[in-house]
């Protein structure tokens, strides 16, 4: 496996030097490497997160009418996963590494018409306004792997078009295959999985389940989308439409069997990807000096029955809705302002996290504040974080705290590092609550080139 990464590598880095030397002119080739070490604040100051990322980018004018477009990450993510003695001559269990190609795309400008782009690759399609926490940017599943990296999503292999009438902007986005979300790995596991209450008077033995993905083919793996954009009275507008499914899963068949006659049962469940349509409106602008935003998303879900299997237990087959076809809505509006001596304050309010829906749904109110010192070489990020509520009736039991503090130094250009604290407080009712037991720390450091 080691060989096959330092190949790959070799064969990027020839490929990019080649065309470098053949199109200087035309051709950027950039990038950045990355180091992420977090150590728990208690459980013995475990390590909860390692990652060392190489980014290579290659930005490519082909043509007046052609650009190439491509990024990859090489990594080595995680910590040693040793089982047995046969895992040691496995290097990926010794030293985890993973390669991905990240985005690569072609764009073609002035197809048909002057006024048509097409891009056909795997791309990033980024829909929305509010920063980072978006509930319009649904064409690209979530990326989950590490919850602290807001609005993080994967790209996906599709084809996406630009069409100019005057000030507006018409897009559309066909995305032939469908792809889930990626769930955060260890501890965080659990926090965003979807529940499972047992009935009275059993306990679990243990569980399995499975993942039913769409049948692959365009009218059940396809997702679509169209959106128009433009300005009004100085202030940035889209109107976006998109046809596809939750990246999320949703269990939809439960089968519930006894092990021992003192209740100890054994669980296997189902779960699927609910068809979703999301109608969504989001615009920017300036009031005065200060930036503002807002956000909003109406999702249409297909209604979801979920069958439990008590027959095991001589109470036959019971069914419940675990999702109503019943419309809900998430939204953001947020603002940010920079003072005269450099202070820059951000907040916003969320009303629906990435995994809620309908009833489920909490709020949450964010924040951050920065100061920038000795010409830039030292942010200073005091305040950070947000809330999360869950029930305001009985806000004691159904809320959460978390709080980001961290340092940045950039000694030379091009060069940083980081030093911050995930800290969670609350019930553990809440999402985050869950996690009040993990607060952690964190060192990063990143070169750009």
């Amino acid at each position: 496996m080691r060989k096959y990464y330092l190949i790959t590598l070799t064969i990027i880095t020839i490929v990019f030097g080649s065309l470098s030397l053949y199109a200087e002119s035309n051709i950027i080739f950039g990038g950045s490497f990355q180091t992420d070490n977090r150590m728990y604040l208690k459980n013995n100051n475990d390590f909860s997160w390692q990652e060392y990322r190489l980014d290579l980018d290659l930005d490519a004018n082909i043509s007046d009418n052609v650009h190439f477009y491509s990024d990859f990450w090489v990594r080595s993510l995680g910590f040693p996963n040793i089982q047995k003695s046969s895992d040691l001559f496995q290097s990926k269990m010794v030293t985890p590494q993973k390669f991905e190609l990240k985005e690569g795309y072609f764009d073609i400008y002035g197809l048909f018409s002057e006024n048509l782009d097409v891009r056909i690759g795997r791309q990033r399609i980024t829909w929305g306004s509010a920063d980072k926490l978006n509930p319009t940017d649904n064409l690209n599943p979530d990326d989950l792997e590490d919850i602290w990296d807001f609005g993080r999503h994967l790209a996906s292999d599709g084809i996406s078009t630009k069409y100019y009438l005057g000030d507006y902007e018409l897009s559309a986005v066909f995305i032939p295959s469908f792809s889930p979300a990626v769930f955060p790995g260890g501890n965080w596991a659990t926090a965003l999985s979807p529940s499972l209450d047992l009935p009275t008077g059993l306990s679990l033995g243990s569980f399995s389940d499975k993942i039913i993905l769409p049948e692959n083919n365009i009218k059940e793996s396809a997702t679509t989308g169209v959106k128009v954009a433009g300005n009004l009275f100085d202030y940035d507008f889209s109107l976006s439409y998109v046809h596809g499914r939750d990246d999320l899963p949703l269990i939809n068949k439960v089968i519930i069997t006894p092990i021992d006659t003192v209740g100890t049962v054994e669980i296997s469940t189902e779960m699927i990807f609910p068809k979703m349509q999301i109608v969504g409106f989001d615009m920017a602008g300036t009031v005065g000096d200060v930036g503002v935003w807002a956000e909003s998303a109406i999702f249409f879900p297909e209604r979801i029955i979920q069958e439990t299997d008590l027959s095991g237990l001589g109470m036959g087959t019971q069914e419940s809705v675990v999702l109503d076809d019943a419309p809900y809505v998430k939204y953001v509006v947020g603002a940010d302002y920079t003072f005269t001596n450099g202070i820059y304050i951000n907040t916003q309010y969320l009303h629906g996290f990435i995994h809620e829906k309908e009833e489920s749904i909490e709020d949450y109110y964010m924040f951050g504040l920065e100061k920038k010192l000795f010409e830039d070489r030292l942010k200073i990020t005091p305040l950070s974080g947000g809330l999360e509520v869950k029930n305001y009736d009985n806000f004691e039991d159904n809320y959460a705290i978390i709080f980001s503090p961290e340092i940045a130094y950039s000694p030379y250009d091009n060069i940083e590092f980081i030093f911050g604290a995930y800290i969670i407080e609350g019930n553990k009712s809440s999402t985050f609550g869950k996690m009040k037991d993990y607060d952690d720390v964190y060192l990063k450091t990143k070169v750009n080139f």
